[in-house]
């Protein structure tokens, strides 16, 4: 009886890797389309926003694993 119980047990560990690799695939491809959605704005909607095109500029060009 335990050694089903130690050979069920084995597999657990890694279900918690892939959910946490699962979520970060999804925040960086978050990121990804949260800054391609930035770019597209144009300058009347960032200035309406309160957004320096600067700050717009700094953002688009970080690599999409930056937060």
């Amino acid at each position: 009886m335990a050694d089903l119980s130690l050979h069920t047990a084995s597999h657990l560990p890694f279900a918690g890797a892939f959910a946490a690799f699962g979520h970060l695939l999804h925040t960086w491809r978050q990121r990804a389309r949260d800054r391609d959605e930035l770019a597209a704005l144009d300058a009347r909607t960032l200035r309406d926003l309160g957004v320096a095109p600067s700050y717009v500029e700094f953002e688009i060009n970080k690599p999409f694993w930056r937060g």
